[in-house]
């Protein structure tokens, strides 16, 4: 096996660990904060490390280093020992593996040879994540049942239900996808969006099939047990649903499962429908063949970014106790954007002044697209948290009558309709 190889692979398998685990603690504290906006509080923001905050971050590592120490209790009631420990585990490990087909960049072409930049380069990426969806649902089941507890058990009844009905109109609306992009190759979709229609347009999912997208981002709320989905563990009615019975690290593989699963919808929403790790307007080609004018707008635009964003930090970061040590974090913080810019800049420049040749030029453009996946990526997390913070729950009848009176007969018809007219037109 080759350096490149063995290269190419340790980064995409560390990418995968990124935007799936190392993500959860910027997930949960993404959640806490926009809670607190939406309910005009602060939320968490005063757990620090010798006084850096990180804006409230440090908080959710020391909630899960709490979660790993806490007292594993297990109930006498439960009969399937080995089932109830094994269900937080399925959870979690189906959640994760949806990552690993999952493209964060273009194909990188090292002399001469070809490099999928996915953890697992197989190109049945699309079968692969809804066979790995719909295992998820056997861990909430399995877990309902072996704690053998009559709220747990109708949470876990709930969520196949749930995952049932909706997974259904999920099949469906994925269908009208293929018979677009016309392969089940989460890269072949992708690089089918760095097109434009009629010369200025991007050929995004959700722009050729609005319906299709649509339906899929609701069904993805059901799938991964979101808000206004979250029948399964609806604690004004069955305490905490499935995993009433969990304590420590076995809940805390549902807690970060959830999590994880939340973010792997939404690398799969953005790489289906938002264009995946394309920039708009600049497809591969285009960044390849203008790769020092991308250079340039880097390095002009990120040290005028660091500036302000120091400014607001300054400004907005100030302790009212003196002598308080979290006053500190300030400085410290300036001091680390002035290391990125460093970073970043000095290479650049270095690059512009002596050339980088085609490697060089290839890896710089994987760069920069898996950068473009993981903002996309948590901007649709994001979506998927202010949801949760807007809506209300729904009834059980609610859920299932939106499924299979509302959302079905569209995906049908969208089906339909989508063959027709690439049959008519013939593309």
């Amino acid at each position: 096996m080759s350096g490149v190889l063995i290269s190419v692979v340790v980064f995409n398998i560390v990418m995968a660990l990124v935007v799936s685990l190392v993500f959860v603690p910027v997930l949960v504290w993404m959640e806490r904060r926009v809670a607190g906006f939406i309910q005009d509080r602060l939320g968490p923001n005063r757990c620090h490390i010798g006084g850096v905050r990180l804006g409230g971050l440090v908080q959710s590592f020391a909630d899960m280093l709490k979660l790993v120490f806490k007292e594993d209790f297990r109930p006498g009631a439960v009969k399937e020992k080995m089932i109830f420990t094994l269900s937080p585990v399925i959870v979690f490990v189906t959640a994760y593996l949806s990552f690993m087909v999952i493209p964060f960049a273009d194909d990188l072409r090292i002399d001469g040879k070809t490099y999928m930049m996915q953890a697992l380069p197989i190109d049945f990426g699309l079968l692969w994540i809804l066979a790995f969806a719909g295992l998820g649902v056997y861990g909430l089941m399995l877990g309902g049942w072996a704690s053998n507890n009559k709220y747990s058990l109708l949470g876990g009844i709930r969520a196949a239900a749930q995952v049932i009905s909706y997974e259904a109109v999920m099949g469906l609306s994925l269908i009208s996808m293929l018979i677009v992009y016309g392969s089940i190759h989460l890269g072949d979709m992708v690089r089918f969006q760095g097109q434009l229609i009629w010369g200025f347009i991007p050929a995004w999912g959700i722009i050729i099939q609005p319906v299709a997208g649509i339906l899929f981002i609701i069904t993805a709320f059901a799938e991964t047990n979101r808000a206004p989905f979250d029948i399964a563990e609806g604690e004004s009615e069955i305490v905490g649903g499935f995993h009433t019975e969990y304590s420590a690290m076995r809940f805390g593989l549902f807690f970060v499962g959830e999590y994880i699963a939340m973010g792997a919808a939404s690398a799969l929403i953005v790489t289906l429908f938002f264009g995946g790790y394309q920039i708009p307007w600049l497809n591969t080609t285009v960044l390849k063949d203008h790769i020092e004018m991308i250079f340039i707008a880097i390095i002009i635009i990120l040290p005028i970014t660091s500036y302000i964003f120091a400014r607001w930090i300054k400004k907005n970061n100030v302790w009212l106790e003196e002598g308080d040590v979290r006053n500190k974090e300030t400085r410290w913080l300036i001091i680390g954007l002035i290391g990125i810019n460093v970073l970043v800049v000095l290479p650049l420049v270095v690059f512009l002044l002596f050339g980088i040749g085609e490697n060089g030029t290839n890896i710089s453009v994987v760069l920069l697209q898996v950068m473009t996946f993981i903002i996309k990526l948590l901007m649709m997390n994001f979506f998927f948290i202010w949801v949760r913070w807007t809506l209300v729950r729904f009834r059980y009848d609610q859920l299932q009558n939106l499924a299979w009176k509302v959302l079905l007969p569209i995906a049908i018809i969208n089906v339909f309709l989508t063959g027709i007219f690439v049959v008519v037109l013939g593309v």
